[in-house]
């Protein structure tokens, strides 16, 4: 029978500096259905903000879903695994 020894190993979770994050906001104005016209996609929050204010100056729509995504990263906060895989014959 062969043994396992399964380790916590606490993670940092930090956001992807090298990958942009992405800003949009659609419209979910309506009565009856949704506007749904969407702003498109930013690398900030500006453009958004703007086309938000254009959109609603133009319909008198004032309700948006705004939209925020990212990558993120998991990072050991200690050497365990690096020094796991290489007692147990993996690369780190």
């Amino acid at each position: 029978m062969t043994r396992r020894v399964f380790r916590y190993v606490p993670f940092s979770v930090e956001q992807d500096v090298t990958a942009e994050p992405e800003y949009g906001a659609r419209c979910v104005s309506g009565d009856e259905t949704e506007c749904g016209a969407e702003s498109g996609a930013y690398g900030g929050p500006g453009p958004v903000e703007e086309w938000q204010r254009g959109h609603t100056q133009e319909t008198g729509h004032r309700r948006c879903r705004r939209n925020f995504g990212d990558y993120a990263v998991l990072r050991p906060l200690t050497d365990e695994p690096a020094r796991l895989a290489r007692t147990h014959g993996g690369a780190p």
